[in-house]
């Protein structure tokens, strides 16, 4: 075979290798996660031995759902469980615990500076952020006397320190990174089911509290810094009027928008705030659903 003839078959293979059917994958684009244990994943056991942090959580399904839309992503998982939004900025480390399925330890650091170093080291090679925070500082409001005075204060602290976190996120990142904020199905909405007066009043306040502070709030920070808002809340039903009702075992006769946050979440059954495998993948679609999809 002459050298020509050599030259043109090395040619046409890598062609071949290239070419729809046997193209060369792109490499993965990086996704970094932030925030408490919904990003860290955690779901609780019919014991307590049996609850932890899962690849059920919305951060570990991000990837499978973006691929449908043509993105090939990497988990890097900071997210903590028990976070809030002032112990991103300002606490250090986090318990090997709540940290999730091989996420990214740092301990001496916070996780926003953590997050914010990685994302600095690794510009370019960076396609979306999230964040899912704010839950554990309002959900305490639920035992207090004046939940809805309590919601208000914590949400004026809520919008300050997210505001904070989304722009050094930005500044890190990078003005082509998608970063997108998260928020949480009204879990409170379960209480519902207990029967008596005062639990779904407090369910009837959780929406108002959701609707009218905590999500225009969590919005609102996340756009100073050209974040997109993922309204979970919404999207899980919790708007729809509590009049309209349905049936739903073992509860009988319940709203439509409380048979929902039962299906997705753990609080009806154990009083647990987290989410379940689909309310997780929820998000993940909510999340997903933000990228520019791709051919």
């Amino acid at each position: 075979m002459s050298a020509r003839a050599i030259i043109g078959l090395v040619v046409s293979v890598a062609v071949l290798c290239l070419a729809p059917g046997g193209a060369a994958a792109a490499p993965a684009k990086l996704y970094v996660s932030l925030g408490d244990s919904y990003a860290s994943g955690y779901q609780p056991g019919v014991v307590p031995s049996e609850s932890g942090n899962t690849r059920n959580g919305f951060a570990y399904q991000v990837p499978r759902y973006a691929a449908r839309r043509g993105h090939r992503l990497r988990l890097v998982n900071f997210g903590c469980g028990g976070a809030t939004t002032t112990s991103l900025i300002s606490t250090k480390g986090c318990r090997p615990e709540a940290l999730g399925p091989d996420g990214r330890d740092y301990p001496g650091h916070t996780q926003l500076a953590a997050a914010t170093r990685f994302l600095r080291a690794n510009r370019g090679r960076t396609a979306l952020v999230t964040v899912s925070i704010g839950g554990n500082d309002v959900t305490r409001c639920v035992s207090t006397p004046d939940p809805v005075a309590c919601v208000a204060t914590a949400v004026r602290t809520v919008k300050k320190n997210v505001t904070l976190i989304a722009k050094r996120l930005r500044r890190a990142a990078g003005r082509r990174v998608t970063i997108v904020g998260t928020t949480y199905p009204d879990v409170i909405l379960g209480l519902w089911v207990k029967g008596d007066a005062s639990s779904r009043n407090l369910a009837s306040l959780s929406v108002v509290a959701f609707r009218s502070l905590i999500n225009p709030a969590l919005k609102s920070a996340y756009s100073t810094a050209r974040g997109r808002f993922v309204d979970v809340t919404a999207a899980s039903g919790a708007y729809t009027p509590l009049e309209q009702t349905t049936t739903l075992m073992p509860y009988g006769t319940v709203p439509v928008a409380v048979a929902r946050v039962c299906e997705l979440s753990y609080f009806c059954a154990l009083q647990d705030i987290h989410a379940r495998t689909d309310g997780y993948a929820l998000i993940a679609r909510l999340v997903a659903g933000e990228l520019p999809r791709r051919r």
